[in-house]
């Protein structure tokens, strides 16, 4: 064989190592690291990413090399600091137990809830390196030994094994085997299913305090009031993202920041507890406990030893989180508002009873006031000439500067040298005489039955422009029939007061208050909002202690989708007649919207079938019996998603098409300067399966606003219109 032969016959030389391992190593990518923090419940550990945003921050400042230091990293807009060299996530406003915070780049799913779990950051570092010379060198079937002494085989870079090995022992000790159940190994945090949020604008418009209610838990669920103020926070990011998506892409708003205020664990660290303890009998034990811890609050707001402790406590909280606020935010330029959940509205509405305005302020509001009080004189004036049928004569009270005070006074001589002739005199005097006799009756029957106790007696009482009577009260206590207690003072004046599920009506009634003067305001308060839940049994109304006679419903709080749900329950503080007749009663079928929402309570019971709910079930079936219309809706999470989702694909009502019982126009109540001259009673919307029966549904009506979109969407739009930012669509209904 010819050499040329021979060369022809051997195979072709193979690359270089160089150039098969430089391949390789192309391959090989750096894993990217997210950070997590271990969450410990009811003595369970659940690993919960960072945003996306925290991530980042975190992971800025671990690459900068300062992380060998003390360097603290704000997190969760700014609620959580990161002690990044101790590794721990500390709370900022409340106590918390410490976190633990890891780096995270490996991961192994659990053995009880499937979650997966991340390894320590040492030996994620010992995994990744053996994963990059498997990569470079092609090499696998890789093993190593966990800390634990539990064996992870990388098999391929899809395949990657955690053997848990199964206990033995013995004289001569265990060896780690691959015996045992195997669990699945990720790398990175793109391959395992876990949510992982943008994080929050850093921006933040408005600061918004919240005190809890009785005992500890807020909810059905039995969360602390910081848990669910947290619910009420991400459900009011995702409603500015739906409803203020304008001014957020022209930047005009960031966000509303709310910060729990508990007073509950302070009153019960006085040692009163000791005290019940020794009196409380040893039969239903867990029963008398709960009412220890939970119903007494009540009793104890109303003794005025533990009054002093609550209203010092909430009052020096609220003031110690906006100081603190302040310190870590110190470009804030935002209003502040307050919002409480039953017994923490009333002591919310206890406190600001007794601010103190600033005497500068008084001065001004006294001016201001009389010349509002001025024109609404004249006005008045101009309405009782159109009533007699005297409108020609307007121009001559006008230039006279009459006032309805003064036309009051007005004596035949007067309206002769005013050039009023003998006929329109009459009539104006007869009208006198006639609403002076109806105003002593009045007065009369009410200092009879002392209906007028919340306004100090004064020679001015009488006249009903008077607005002294409401400024002298504002620092009387008694008055109201409040407790005996020091109230405190408040470092900043409050721009809005919102009370969800409250008894403050109940409360004043109970006191001996009959009735609030009209002109009476909150010192420091302008806004006052009284949100309630139809079938919340702790919840009561305050417009009807304004304006005792004259009966109108509470204004219905739109959906935050625009739909309107159907209202087939009967009680006081449901929708008026007309709406709910409009929607549901005499042409139901006809109304897209009334088909879409029994479609879709139709969906949620069946997703009620799918959770076992049969007990829930068969109470409202006995009264679906009864009902006009089959509708029903689900509590649960995953049936509100599902129905959500199956509505979506029904045609729904046309945008520019509004329901029947929305184009009605309230006609416009005085409700008094409570609210700055605006309604104060706002009912949520009850969801079908809630009308089938009010007492089923009753206690989550007291507990659904921590997670209630439409409540929040309310507290959103009142905050943002004082900054002159509405909603991008209004919706129907809202005013």
């Amino acid at each position: 064989m010819s050499a040329r032969e021979q060369q022809q016959a051997q195979p072709p030389p193979a690359a270089p190592p160089e150039a098969g391992e430089l391949d390789a190593a192309n391959r090989y990518e750096a894993v990217v690291p997210h950070w997590f923090y271990c969450k410990v419940t009811d003595s369970r550990e659940r690993w919960v990413p960072f945003s996306t945003q925290d991530s980042e921050r975190l992971e800025e400042a671990h690459g900068s090399g300062r992380d060998k230091e003390d360097l603290v990293v704000p997190t969760s807009g700014g609620r959580y600091d990161v002690h990044l060299k101790k590794r721990q996530r500390v709370a900022v406003y409340w106590e918390e137990e410490v976190s633990e915070v890891r780096r995270c780049t490996w991961f192994y799913k659990g053995d009880k809830d499937n979650k997966y779990i991340p390894y320590s950051e040492t030996f994620s570092k010992e995994l990744e390196e053996a994963y990059m010379i498997a990569v470079t060198l092609d090499e696998w079937k890789k093993k190593l030994e966990s800390p634990s002494r539990e064996i992870i085989i990388l098999h391929n870079p899809k395949l990657m094994v955690h053997y848990h090995p199964v206990a033995t022992s013995d004289d001569w000790g265990s060896t780690p085997t691959e015996q045992g159940r195997p669990r699945t190994v990720k790398r990175g945090v793109e391959n395992i299913a876990v949510e992982i949020p943008n994080g929050e604008p850093l921006q933040i418009d408005h600061l918004v305090f919240v005190v809890h209610g009785i005992g500890p838990a807020c909810d059905i669920r039995f969360r602390s009031i910081v848990q669910c103020v947290n619910d009420f926070r991400n459900v009011s990011l995702s409603m500015l993202q739906a409803h203020f998506k304008k001014a957020q892409e022209q930047q005009q708003i960031g966000r509303v920041e709310f910060l729990p205020v508990n007073w509950h664990s302070s009153l019960h660290s006085t040692g009163v507890d000791v005290d019940l303890e020794r009196i409380t009998l040893p039969s239903i034990n867990r029963l008398r406990h709960f009412i220890n811890d939970t119903i007494l609050d009540v009793f104890f707001y109303n003794s005025s030893t533990y009054c002093q402790t609550i209203v010092d406590t909430v009052a020096s909280e609220m003031n110690r989180l906006y100081q603190l606020f302040l310190q870590r935010n110190p470009l804030f330029k935002g209003g502040v508002s307050i919002a409480g959940h039953s017994l923490g509205s009333l002591i919310l509405f206890d406190l600001l009873t007794n601010q103190k305005g600033a005497p500068e302020e008084d001065e001004h509001n006294e001016e201001g006031s009389r010349t509002t009080s001025g024109n609404r004189g004249i006005e008045e004036v101009r309405e009782i000439l159109k009533k007699l049928e005297l409108s020609e004569y307007c121009e001559v009270f006008e230039k006279e500067k009459m006032d309805r005070q003064a036309l009051f006074l007005c004596t035949e001589e007067n309206l002769k040298e005013m050039g009023i002739p003998l006929g329109p005199r009459m009539k104006i005097l007869h009208y006198i005489s006639s609403k002076e006799e109806m105003q002593d009756q009045s007065t009369a029957a009410a200092m009879h039955s002392r209906e007028h106790v919340a306004e100090p007696r004064s020679p001015s009482q009488h006249d009903p422009d008077s607005t002294d009577d409401a400024r002298n009260c504002q620092y009387r206590d008694v008055g109201l029939g409040q407790v005996s207690a020091n109230y405190p003072q408040l470092n900043y004046k409050p721009t809005i007061f919102f009370a969800f599920g409250s008894p403050i009506g109940m409360f004043l009634t109970v006191r001996g208050v009959k009735r609030i003067n009209p002109n009476y305001s909150l010192p420091t308060c302008k806004g006052f909002f009284n949100i309630f839940h139809p079938f919340d049994p702790v919840a009561y109304r305050i417009e009807p202690m304004i304006v005792p006679d004259l009966e109108f419903e509470p204004m219905l709080l739109p959906h935050h989708k625009g739909r309107k749900r159907m209202h087939l329950g009967k009680g006081t503080g449901s929708p008026s007649p007309p709406a709910r007749s409009s929607c549901c009663g005499p042409q139901p079928d006809t109304d897209p919207s009334c088909l879409s929402e029994l479609k879709e309570g139709l969906t949620r019971m069946s997703v009620d079938l799918k959770n076992n709910l049969l007990g829930s079930l068969r109470v409202a079936w006995q009264s679906f019996t009864r009902a006009p219309l089959p509708a029903v809706e689900a509590a649960s999470t995953d049936a509100e998603a599902e129905a959500e989702a199956s509505a979506e694909k029904q045609p729904d009502t046309k945008p520019d098409e509004t329901p029947p019982a929305v184009k009605e126009e309230a006609p416009l109540i005085n409700v008094g300067r409570l609210n700055g001259g605006n309604r104060i009673d706002y009912v949520l919307q009850e969801k079908p399966i809630e009308s089938f029966n009010e007492y089923l549904f009753a206690l989550q009506g007291h507990l659904c606003y921590w997670e209630s979109e439409d409540t929040v969407l309310l507290v959103l739009k009142e905050i943002y219109q004082t900054q002159g930012i509405t909603l991008d669509q209004p919706l129907p209904g809202s005013q």
